[in-house]
């Protein structure tokens, strides 16, 4: 194992000023993310994390480290590094790290070498609960290190890319300890999906260029959750949205939310900004690059750089240079330039000035990761090995925290309701 990886302390120049910056950004954080206050408060308490020792792989920035240090709080030893490389604010990073409990090796930039060196000196911690962001870490830890398994309790994942990995290896047989899709549950799908893409990747893009959405074509490819968020944000800064997709359900659905729906080649030729959110690879290419027009943006919001075909618009272009901070421009032959943000990734975490999803939408997702890990520490042996979903009742406790922090009082089923809807025998 790569145990001589070293934590981030060790990587940079002035450790004390990064300390103490990623920790004011983590503080300003938690002020507003009141289900993880809560659950500070719980956890320090009862301490029910002690004796576990908790392996991650995540976007390390102020939100995230205040998940870590919760279930630091709560009595585990954590390991953790970044799960993209260039996701990973190095002053929160080194603020964590300098945690009793909590090693971090995450640092931003590293080459694929670094990322998974680090990942290896994660594991070599020897997690007993794993905590992920696109399946790495569980991976890794199948192919490298399978003599760990026996010893691990569950993990968490909490991407749509990631849980789509795990169910494949599910479905081969290859998954061999309980993992919870915390993709899939409301309290971050309806939220964390829409809302959190949807904002932070406009926002993102704006900010990065300092240009407009009025009146400009956003091409959105896929209408899942994250392109519904997507779409729906871009309509209401009055751009004119064209969704490309694969699932005829979902293309008539953008097509009766009043969407233009259309083939990506088609969408190429009208497009001025392209938006992917499919996690798929492949979204555009080649053919659509041939029909792009001059000055386009083309930026990712799904999990990996492979939606937008890199290597194809290499190959076509004359000349390649920055033309602004995290924007790529790359000159065709004809002279057109086609702008990629970020490299083609993750396009709300890996631009310079990237945040990613609002602390709000964050707050919600967390607390669902913080309440899967308990239920894994209290429950784990009830939970045979493959992807299971998030019990119902953890999800809305989750809910039921944010509304009472933020003072929002809801109606509750009379026990005659609760029978009626219970029972098959009522008739007309």
């Amino acid at each position: 194992m790569s145990e001589h990886y070293a934590p981030v302390s060790e990587h940079l120049d002035d450790v004390e000023a990064a300390r103490e910056e990623g920790r004011r950004k983590m503080d300003w954080a938690l002020q507003h993310m009141p289900i993880l206050q809560e659950l500070r408060d719980q956890f320090e308490a009862d301490q029910p994390f002690a004796g576990e020792v908790v392996g991650m792989a995540m976007h390390v920035e102020a939100k995230t480290a205040n998940l870590v240090e919760l279930l630091a709080l709560g009595g585990a030893e954590v390991a953790i590094t970044g799960c993209n490389p260039l996701s990973t604010h190095d002053d929160v990073s080194a603020a964590l790290d300098a945690h009793d409990d909590i090693t971090s090796y995450a640092v931003r930039g590293v080459d694929e070498e670094g990322y998974y060196a680090a990942i290896d000196a994660v594991v070599s911690h020897e997690p007993t609960i794993t905590v992920d962001d696109g399946m790495d870490m569980v991976y890794t830890i199948h192919e490298e290190y399978p003599e760990l398994i026996e010893t691990i309790v569950g993990g968490a994942e909490e991407t749509t890319t990631g849980v789509h990995r795990l169910r494949a290896m599910d479905e081969d047989g290859e998954l061999k300890y309980p993992v919870f899709a915390v993709n899939d549950t409301p309290m971050k799908r309806l939220f964390d999906n829409v809302h959190g893409t949807g904002e932070s990747s406009l926002a993102t893009i704006a900010m990065t260029t300092n240009l407009s959405y009025a009146g400009k074509n956003v091409v959105v490819g896929g209408y899942g959750h994250c392109g519904k968020g997507v779409a729906k944000k871009a309509a209401g800064q009055n751009a004119n949205v064209i969704v490309t997709e694969v699932d005829p359900r979902r293309a008539l659905e953008a097509h009766m939310e009043g969407y233009e729906v259309m083939p990506m080649e088609e969408a190429a030729k009208v497009g001025d900004v392209f938006i992917t959110t499919t996690g798929n690879r492949d979204v555009i290419t080649r053919e659509d690059f041939e029909q792009m027009k001059d000055g386009v943006l083309l930026a990712n919001a799904g999990h990996f750089d492979i939606e937008i075909d890199l290597d194809a618009l290499s190959d076509l272009a004359v000349d390649q240079y920055e033309a602004r901070d995290g924007v790529d421009a790359y000159e065709m032959e004809d002279g057109r330039r086609l702008n990629v943000l970020a490299e083609g990734r993750l396009v709300n975490l890996a631009s310079p000035i990237a945040l990613g999803h609002p602390v709000e939408v964050m707050d919600q997702s967390f607390g669902v990761q913080a309440v899967v890990v308990r239920e894994l520490v209290e429950n784990g042996d009830d939970y045979d090995a493959g992807v299971h979903e998030v019990p119902d009742e953890l999800d809305r406790e989750v809910a039921e925290i944010k509304l009472e922090a933020e003072g929002i009082e809801f109606d509750s089923m009379t026990d005659k309701q609760r029978e009626y809807m219970g029972s098959w025998a009522h008739g007309t």
